[in-house]
């Protein structure tokens, strides 16, 4: 049975490291880049697509998905992309769980604050969250 794994990406480094990370350790795996729109929040989800802010954010994650694409098709992995409007955390948990994937990898971020010295908030609140195992790559 070929594992399903879900790999967030944001455009950082580490969230490429994460992509780079699953595609080495998961050979053979269908691996999908999610980009999160992070809805700020004065935009109504059910008005976004009418909202200047959500068109330049689905811009962002066409781009920040290009790129995983192709980091993808570089390691030899199979690797597909997906973009979801939420919240980051929620988004990414919740995707996972509505699609049956068998396992989450996430960038860490440095950041300060006692909290947060290992891993960044989103990082942090998707393990507390997610009832399918996540793996956080530094």
């Amino acid at each position: 049975m070929t594992e399903k794994i879900l790999v967030a990406v944001d455009g950082s480094d580490q969230s490429y490291e994460a992509l780079e990370y699953a595609v080495e350790t998961f050979p053979g795996a269908e691996i999908t880049a999610l980009y999160v729109i992070d809805l700020p929040d004065v935009v109504d989800p059910s008005e976004a697509a009418d909202n200047p802010v959500y068109s330049d954010r689905v811009a962002r994650a066409e781009a920040v998905l290009e790129k995983a694409e192709s980091i993808g098709n570089e390691r030899g992995g199979n690797v597909s992309v997906a973009q979801t409007a939420d919240r980051p955390d929620r988004g990414i948990t919740e995707y996972a769980e509505a699609n049956g994937f068998d396992h989450i990898v996430v960038g860490s971020h440095g950041r300060t604050g006692a909290a947060r010295i290992l891993l960044g908030s989103i990082a942090e609140r998707v393990v507390r969250r997610s009832s399918t195992p996540v793996t956080v790559v530094r």
